[in-house]
C-alpha cells in the first residue's frame, strides 16, 4: 500500500490491484507482484503516463507503462521502441519475460541520482535535461531492461559479485545496441580504460573508488565475457548464457554455477583463465621488448639480414596472439603466437632488416589493456618515440573518459 497526496501519480514494481482509493487529500494505491526479491516506487505530481501493450516470441503479453517528464512529451515513441526492442531480444536469447508489466519512469532535470536504475518490473532513463537527447536514451534503457534478467530473475548476489549482473547486462546491452541501433562497441579502446584491474569477485565495498568498481564491473566484466566468446565463437557464447540463465533463474546462482556452465557447454577446462581474468585482477600486456638485427647470409649464400625480436607476456595468458613484422623493403609478415608458453625470441632471416614490429595489429585482443607496449620501431627515438606513445594514451583516456556510466 502507497498513500501520496492526491495530485500525484505513482509508478511500482508489479500491477495494482485495485483502482486507487482517492480521498480529500491522498490517493492510495495497491501494487502485487509475484517472484520478485526487490520493490520500488516513485511518484510525482507532474508525470505525463502512456501505456502501451506488447508482445513477442518469448514476451507472451506486457503492459509498457512510461511515466514521462514533460520535456520528453515528445519522445515516447522513442522510449516504447528501444523498450520492444530490448524485451524482444533479450526474450529471444536467455528466456522469457514472465512479468505482465514494465514500468519506465523518467526522472526530471537534476534527478539523475535516480536515474539508470533498476528494479523487478521497474526501471528509470536518464534525467530529461534535454529536448533532444542522443541515442544514450536508447542505451540507458536498453541496459536497464537487460537487468530484468541478470539482475531480476538470475538474481545473482549483486554485491558480493557485481559482476554477474552489471558485467553481464553491460555485454547484453552491446548486442542489443549493435543489432538494433547499428552501433558497434569499442572494445579495444574501452580495455586501455581498465588502468587498475582488480578480481571480479571482489566484493563491491572493496573495490576502492566508484571510478575503479565501474571500470572493473561494468567494463572488464563484459570485456571477460567477449573474450570468452572471442575463444569460442558467437553461436556457442548464445548457448552458453541461455544454458546459464535457463537452468538459475530465481535461483541466485554464483561465478561457479557460470564456469560450470561454460566448462559444460564447451567440454574443456576454463580454469586458468577464471583464476586470470575472474578470480584474479589480471589483463593482457603483450610487449615488444626490442629488436636486434645485424647482417647475415641466407642459405643460398646471398646477403642477408637476420632480426632477433624478443616479444614478452607480462599479463592473463591467451592461446594465441597474433604478431607482425614489418621490413624496411616493405614485406609483411605475420604469425601466430601460442603465448601459453610465456616470452617468445623471434629469429628472422630476410633480404631487408625488420623495421617495425607489433603485437595485435587489428586490436583483436579485448582484454589487452596496454597497447602502449605492443608497437616498436627501429628508427624512431627512444625518448620521442615513448612521449608521443604516452601522449596518444592520454589522448585515448581522455575520449572516452566521457563514456563511463
Amino acid at each position: 500500500m502507497i498513500k501520496v497526496p492526491l495530485g500525484y501519480t505513482v509508478a511500482a514494481t508489479g500491477f495494482p490491484t485495485t483502482p486507487p482509493v482517492e480521498e480529500k487529500l491522498t490517493k492510495t494505491y495497491h501494487f502485487y507482484a509475484d517472484d520478485v526479491h526487490d520493490f520500488a516506487w516513485a511518484a510525482s505530481p507532474n508525470f505525463l503516463y502512456v501505456e502501451e501493450k506488447f508482445s513477442a516470441p518469448g514476451v507472451p503479453g506486457v503492459k509498457i507503462k512510461l511515466y514521462l517528464d514533460p520535456l520528453h512529451k515528445e519522445l515516447k515513441s522513442r522510449y516504447f521502441q528501444a523498450a520492444k526492442k530490448a524485451l524482444t531480444r533479450y526474450s529471444e536469447w536467455y528466456g522469457e519475460y514472465p512479468y505482465s508489466t514494465l514500468s519506465i519512469v523518467v526522472p526530471p532535470n537534476g534527478g539523475n541520482g535516480a536515474g539508470g536504475m533498476e528494479y523487478p518490473t521497474l526501471i528509470t532513463g536518464w534525467a530529461a535535461s534535454s529536448a533532444q537527447p542522443s541515442l544514450e536514451l536508447e542505451r540507458v534503457i536498453v541496459h536497464e531492461i537487460g537487468h530484468q534478467w541478470w539482475y531480476g530473475m538470475a538474481a545473482s548476489n549483486e554485491f558480493e559479485e557485481a559482476w554477474l549482473d552489471e558485467g553481464f547486462t553491460s555485454y547484453a546491452e552491446d548486442k542489443v545496441m549493435e543489432r538494433e541501433y547499428g552501433q558497434l562497441p569499442s572494445l579495444a579502446i574501452e580495455a586501455t580504460y581498465v588502468t587498475h584491474p582488480v578480481a571480479l569477485s571482489t566484493f563491491s565495498w572493496k573495490f576502492g573508488p566508484n571510478g575503479r568498481y565501474a571500470d572493473n564491473v561494468y567494463t572488464r566484466g563484459k570485456l571477460v565475457l567477449s573474450a570468452i566468446e572471442q575463444q569460442i565463437g558467437k553461436e556457442k557464447m548464445d548457448r552458453v548464457l541461455k544454458v546459464y540463465f535457463q537452468r538459475y533463474k530465481f535461483k541466485h546462482p554464483n561465478t561457479k554455477n557460470f564456469q560450470s556452465v561454460l566448462e559444460g557447454v564447451t567440454k574443456q577446462s576454463w580454469s586458468g583463465f577464471f583464476e586470470a581474468y575472474v578470480y584474479g585482477g589480471m589483463m593482457s600486456d603483450y610487449a615488444v621488448e626490442g629488436i636486434k638485427t645485424h647482417e647475415t647470409k641466407s642459405p643460398d649464400g646471398k646477403a642477408a639480414y637476420e632480426s632477433d625480436v624478443l616479444i614478452r607476456k607480462l599479463g592473463g595468458p591467451w592461446p594465441s596472439v597474433p604478431v607482425r613484422f614489418h621490413f624496411s623493403d616493405g614485406t609483411v609478415k605475420d604469425s601466430v603466437w601460442d603465448s601459453e608458453s610465456g616470452d617468445m625470441l623471434y629469429k628472422l632471416v630476410h633480404t631487408a632488416p625488420v623495421n617495425w614490429v607489433q603485437v595485435d595489429p587489428l586490436h583483436t585482443l579485448v582484454l589487452e589493456s596496454r597497447q602502449i607496449n605492443n608497437y616498436m620501431k627501429t628508427d624512431v627515438d627512444l625518448k620521442w618515440g615513448l612521449r608521443l606513445s604516452v601522449g596518444l594514451q592520454k589522448l585515448i583516456e581522455t575520449l572516452i573518459s566521457g563514456l563511463a556510466w
